[in-house]
């Protein structure tokens, strides 16, 4: 292993940049992050570039309960005990650079970062040495400095290690604004094939039960969300799919993110192909429909593999089936109804409920006029008065 020592917190930041990017934090879909630093190759960087590229790396724009944020993403450490098979921090990865932090001197390097305005928040996970409980613990005690003793009130995200105490995922819930337990595979088979040394029910499920029963019960406001690692083992977005609508039921889970497969060298999957980036969104589509619109796993179009369409998103696969041949009246359809046609999400269905109660809707120009972004996105599935509606908008809504 190479390991490195600095005096200065900040410099030991700024050394996991590169390691941090394999980590999820909640990052927002499909949205960019700062990208590194791009130097000319005939001009060698300064300290403070490379320090400054290093530091964009370790920042990611991450969807919080109160909106995106610049949040830093960092770990108490890169060293790890445990093996599992995709993961760049593996046990006995020679060309992994471990670095380790102590709680005061992460608290210490995070305010100074936070307080130069850089960032926004922080995203605090861990590798495994001496145990998990071990790590949680530093983990908790570094949220414990920053807001007992430095009085920090902003976003604090921290990660639930494997096999994690109940007493630890209290601490943590009380400490932070969300937490999160990344299962990583949709099943106990396919977690055992991407990491054998992990429980997929004691160690993982388990701790997101306890996470809903603390909230529950003791009305701490915590939310928590999970992680896939997609496509490295043979899961099938129906397996995903599925474990995410429980969890969302069950656990109340704010959001299932799913990360593509990319392989990493001196790991066993170094030579496993990469998961298209298409297949990850369609993910999130679909996750997003069974979320906030009233959908079920048995709603989504999957192919003879058990996976969605690329071609196409998911609400809309399923409209083309059902709604082409029998288009919904827009100025009679319930909201659940509303939800199912394409183009018309939560905000666009309370528009149209409260311009029905105006006056008749008749033309896609009335859609857009109240704001619905995509009419014409809806055009093929829907009734405007009985008629189907033209491809030419109408100049006006008139209430008549």
């Amino acid at each position: 292993m190479n390991f490195t020592i600095a005096l200065d917190p900040v410099e030991k930041i700024l050394g996991m940049g590169n390691a941090t990017s394999f980590e999820p934090a909640g990052d927002a879909p499909h949205e960019e992050g700062a990208p590194p630093g791009c130097f000319s190759p005939q001009a060698k960087p300064s300290r403070q570039e490379r320090n400054m590229a290093a530091l964009r790396r370790s920042i990611s724009q991450v969807m919080t309960p109160t909106g995106p944020k610049p949040v830093l993403k960092t770990m108490m450490t890169t060293a790890c005990e445990r093996n599992c098979f995709y993961c760049p921090f593996r046990a006995g990865r020679s060309s992994m650079e471990r670095i380790t932090l102590q709680p005061d001197e992460m608290a210490q390097g995070f305010s100074r970062i936070q307080q130069a305005g850089l960032v926004d928040g922080l995203f605090l996970s861990s590798g495994i040495i001496g145990g998990s409980p071990k790590a949680q613990d530093k983990i908790i005690d570094t949220a414990e400095i920053l807001r007992k003793k430095q009085g920090y009130r902003g976003y604090i995200h921290l990660k639930i290690m494997p096999g994690a105490e109940k007493d630890q995922v209290r601490r943590a819930m009380q400490l932070a604004d969300r937490v999160s337990v990344n299962l990583e595979g949709a099943t106990q088979e396919r977690l055992r094939l991407l990491a054998p040394k992990k429980d997929f029910w004691d160690e993982l499920i388990q701790r997101l039960l306890w996470v809903e029963e603390i909230r529950r019960t003791e009305r701490v406001r915590a939310s928590s969300v999970t992680q896939f690692v997609v496509g490295a083992v043979g899961d099938t977005d129906l397996e995903l799919l599925a474990l995410s609508e429980k969890l969302y039921a069950q656990a109340q889970i704010s959001r299932a993110y799913f990360s593509a497969f990319r392989p990493v060298s001196e790991t066993p999957f170094e030579d496993r192909p990469s998961v298209l980036p298409k297949r990850q969104h369609r993910l999130y589509q679909a996750s997003f429909l069974l979320r906030d619109y009233g959908w079920g796993v048995e709603d989504l179009g999957f192919g003879a593999d058990q996976n969605l369409r690329l071609d196409v998103d998911p609400k809309e696969a399923w409209a083309d089936i059902h709604l082409r041949s029998a288009p919904v009246e827009i100025n009679r359809a319930d909201r659940s109804t509303l939800l199912r046609i394409p183009g018309i999400g939560p905000i666009s269905a309370d528009r149209i409920l409260a311009a029905r109660r105006q006056g008749s809707l008749s033309d896609l120009a009335h859609l857009e006029q109240i704001g619905v972004p995509s009419p014409q996105k809806s055009a093929p599935y829907i009734l405007l008065n009985g008629q189907r509606p033209g491809h030419q908008m109408a100049l006006a809504f008139s209430t008549k």
